[in-house]
């Protein structure tokens, strides 16, 4: 009877041993689909991110808040090397601290690190201490990890992470950092991009309207404030004949000479670029096409009758300086917020360039 109920007893807590270890793999099987769950979120939050209407700092900002949040992490901090010198592109650290964050790369705990490509987990013992990077400050950050960022094995800088407790980072997932890590790179090379082109904005020499670039970064944020706007392209169509007939001296002058009148007629909400040579895009945000009409058409029409004098460099010492017009072609569509802006243009510069030579109106397309 004994024997019958201690072998009874055996299978029992054999049975509930097997039940435990079956309910802790499912624990943790639940666990894990939860934090790919939770990733994927964050990689989509990262994406919406990339894709708002804001600055290339803007977004990697927010995208270190969404960390800071969705992680639980007390300090995140994300520098970038930019060719000349170590930048903190994202920090919630006060910015007292941020000459130490911005030279981790020097400090010996971390080269390896950063020669390995590996993470480094760092925290003291004991609340007296400090972490070794520290230079100035006790109390702020107990345990750290660092994680060196590449692109293509080239190193762009690093991210780290900081807790003001020790050891706060002994049981934490090191793989779903990892995927975090590589997110924030993905982030980082798609907004590098639009870092590029906000950089070598520039204002026009000859017009003192901004270039090119600035159309698809800052003037691209303004403009998709709005869902549709009217965007108008504006050549000078005779500017090759004055350069070949009066100088190209003369020719530049009637080139500030239109950016000048367009500028003085100009909102300052819409914007206005020299986008190529003789020609010049304004984007008159939130209008419709048709309201534009007659606006277009006087501007035209004060354009064209303008008098340009002969640059005194183009003239001869025995001639008179003469006077020159330009003549203008323009066309005219609708821009949709969302769609590809460089598309639209495009399409405009397309048709002034196939147009006749002798061709001077104002085209809707």
């Amino acid at each position: 009877m004994i024997i019958a109920i201690i072998i009874l007893l055996v299978v029992i807590i054999v049975f509930l041993m097997l039940y435990n270890m079956s309910v802790h793999k499912k624990i943790e099987t639940f666990s894990n689909l939860n934090q790919k769950i939770m990733s994927l979120n964050v990689l989509q939050e990262f994406m919406d991110t990339v894709s708002q209407e804001k600055s290339a700092d803007e977004k990697i900002s927010k995208i270190n808040e969404i960390l800071i949040e969705k992680y639980d992490i007390k300090y995140s901090t994300i520098v970038v090397y930019n060719g000349a010198e170590y930048i903190i592109k994202a920090t919630n650290v006060e910015e007292r601290h941020w000459e130490t964050l911005r030279n981790l790369h020097a400090e010996e705990i971390f080269k390896d690190s950063i020669e390995t490509a590996t993470p480094k987990y760092i925290t003291v013992e004991q609340e007296g201490e400090r972490l070794p990077y520290q230079k100035m400050e006790f109390g702020r950050a107990k345990s750290a990890m660092f994680f060196p960022l590449y692109i293509d094995n080239i190193y762009i800088g690093y991210w780290i992470i900081e807790s003001g407790k020790p050891h706060d980072f002994d049981n934490i997932d090191t793989t779903i950092l990892e995927v975090v890590k590589n997110n924030i790179i993905s982030v980082i090379r798609t907004i590098d991009k639009q870092n590029v082109i906000e950089n070598i904005v520039r204002d026009d020499e000859f017009t003192g309207l901004k270039s090119e670039e600035y159309l698809y970064g800052e003037g691209k944020r303004k403009i998709d404030e709005y869902d549709t706007s009217a965007i108008c392209m504006l050549e000078i169509k005779n500017i090759k004949e004055i350069n070949e007939n009066y100088g190209r001296h003369t020719g530049n002058q009637v080139i500030a000479q239109v950016s000048n009148q367009i500028r003085q007629n100009i909102a300052a909400e819409y914007v206005c670029v020299r986008y190529m040579g003789p020609k010049f895009v304004i984007v008159f945000s939130g209008i419709e096409v048709e309201g534009i009409t007659e606006f277009v058409q006087d501007m035209k029409k004060n354009i064209e009758t303008l008098k340009v004098e002969q640059a005194e460099e183009d003239v001869y010492e025995d001639e008179e300086p003469q006077e020159v017009s330009p003549i203008i072609n323009m066309a005219v569509t609708t821009y949709y917020k969302g769609t590809a802006l460089e598309g639209t243009t495009k399409k405009l510069e397309t048709y002034l360039d196939s147009a006749n030579e002798k061709e001077s109106q104002i085209n809707y397309i």
